[in-house]
């Protein structure tokens, strides 16, 4: 009889601690309020940038010719090195006599073809002067990009982790042995800080849709092939499926029931169902 008793107390027993349990499990999920971060859905256009890629080269380059050929006696210069017009590069030695070579122009000497005691060349030039002041930077673009360049535009190119202001001086009219269009932009050298054939970027901007709804892209959810958002109305997180229109990094254009000034989900988004209590934060 005692055995019974005790087998009874213990079954309501764990009846009542059962009941407890679920009763807290319902409070704990009826208060259950997720922290999220939100930003304010906007209108306008979606502008995606295209980066373009090139290398510097001197704005102008003038050679130095040899009237004869010789041997090259001295050499006052060094590829690199600053010239001034009329400064002496080299003194040949040729069959008609000795042979002072200086500098047509100011500039930075290249391409010296031949060292001391060398023979030099008169089939081509001995030495290249080129004006660093300004640097071009050639690019090759396909037609569609090439219909985004125009003339004195002013783009954004990055040359060693530095920006400059590029301005396009050149647009090709016909496309090279690639197919592609030649493009040159020119870049001011202040103290000579751009290399010659160094890589640059060139950031050209495309408005790809007009008068679209931009959210940020880190808003967005993935879901069997479906995107989705979480709005915020009155304190609860709105499920919506959206159409994505186009995309980029930071914001995309998208379609479907959601609004300029809606209250969209960017931070916490993965941890919400739909009808979820959330407690909001702006976003910057």
């Amino acid at each position: 009889m005692k055995k019974m008793l005790f087998g009874l107390a213990a079954i309501l027993f764990i009846g009542l601690l059962a009941a407890c349990t679920e009763e807290e499990n319902a409070e704990e999920e009826q208060e259950r309020i997720v922290p999220v971060e939100t930003a304010e859905v906007e209108t306008g256009d979606l502008v995606l940038e295209k980066t373009l890629y090139g290398r510097t080269a001197p704005k102008t380059t003038t050679p130095v010719m040899l009237q004869t050929p010789g041997e090259v006696d001295t050499l006052e210069a060094r590829n690199g090195a600053q010239v001034e017009e009329d400064d002496l590069i080299a003194s040949i030695s040729t069959a008609a006599g000795n042979q002072n070579i200086r500098a047509p122009k100011d500039g930075q000497i290249l391409n010296i073809q031949a060292a001391e005691d060398e023979m030099a060349t008169n089939e081509e030039p001995f030495a290249i002067i080129a004006d660093m002041d300004q640097m071009k930077v050639q690019l090759t673009v396909t037609a569609n990009v090439r219909s985004l360049l125009a003339v004195d535009d002013t783009f954004t190119v990055l040359i060693d982790d530095n920006e400059y202001q590029a301005t396009i001086t050149e647009v090709g009219a016909m496309p090279d042995d690639t197919g592609l269009y030649p493009v040159e932009a020119t870049v001011e050298n202040e103290e000579s800080a751009i290399l010659s054939g160094t890589i640059a970027e060139m950031n050209v901007p495309e408005t790809t849709i007009e008068e679209a709804i931009i959210v940020p892209t880190s808003a967005i959810i993935q879901e069997d092939d479906l995107s989705f958002v979480y709005l915020v109305n009155e304190g609860k997180a709105q499920k919506v499926e959206v159409t994505i229109e186009e995309t980029q990094s930071e914001k995309s254009a998208i379609e479907g029931e959601v609004k300029a000034g809606d209250q969209i989900v960017i931070t916490g988004q993965l941890t919400l169902s739909d009808g979820d209590q959330v407690d909001t934060a702006r976003g910057e």
